[in-house]
């Protein structure tokens, strides 16, 4: 099997691989950050008090992440809270545990409407880039958006750590006292690692590829629209 590293330099090139490091690195720095920020909204200053609002990848993801990023392409990242500081602490727990995927949520959103944006504007000759940069650009802003989707569906799996598994054990307490066996904990992380070390997870890689694609192209049906009512408005 190929390193990660040397197969996505081979598939694309400079502008591929640092375009994965960028928004794996980011998306995760900005996932955890959501955790923090809706924490300290709830009452809870434990992000603060640790030092982790921060945008330093070292503080959210540690030396062992990114080692692991460098050398298999897995990642991770931890925001520390305590839920006996949140004001109200069961739907606390839901709200912190749901604000990470809402962020990538966002940010598939914003990076894909932006490569709609891209694309229309040359297509509409807005801009003229030259062959290269408009395809690097579109490369870097829809890995963005698809790395994005994929975060935000994978974090909201049913399976400890992810996300998903403290939503539910925050709105279960039936649910609370299953994760919180160290069994089940343990057998969930071995889950995780075996979604991400066999193919079993490609239907969600080309889920979500389908979802990026039709947002892409929807959003790009209706800038036409859009740019015809601007022109409309701008002649009244």
């Amino acid at each position: 099997m190929n390193w990660w590293v040397h197969s996505a330099y081979e598939d694309g090139g400079v502008v591929l691989l640092f375009s994965w490091a960028f928004w794996v690195i980011f998306s995760i720095c900005l996932h955890e950050l959501a955790h923090g920020w809706t924490a300290i909204a709830n009452g809870d200053r434990t992000p603060r008090e640790l030092g982790h609002m921060t945008m330093n990848p070292i503080v959210h993801m540690g030396w062992t992440s990114l080692i692991f990023f460098a050398i298999a392409g897995i990642a991770w990242g931890m925001m520390p809270t305590n839920p006996m500081r949140y004001r109200h602490e069961r739907r606390g727990r839901v709200l912190v545990a749901a604000a990470g995927p809402a962020m990538n949520l966002a940010l598939s959103l914003a990076t894909l409407t932006a490569a709609a944006l891209w694309a229309w504007a040359i297509e509409t000759g807005r801009i003229a880039p030259a062959e290269h940069v408009e395809r690097n650009v579109m490369q870097f802003l829809f890995i963005g958006g698809l790395l994005n989707v994929l975060l935000c569906a994978f974090n909201l799996l049913p399976v400890p750590p992810l996300d998903g598994s403290a939503i539910l054990a925050g709105a279960s307490r039936t649910l609370d006292r299953f994760y919180s066996q160290p069994a089940v904990r343990m057998y969930g992380m071995l889950v995780v690692l075996f979604l991400f070390f066999t193919s079993v997870e490609a239907p969600l890689q080309r889920a979500a590829m389908n979802a990026a694609l039709s947002y892409v192209a929807w959003v790009g049906s209706l800038l036409p629209a859009a740019s015809a009512g601007a022109g409309a408005l701008g002649a009244g």
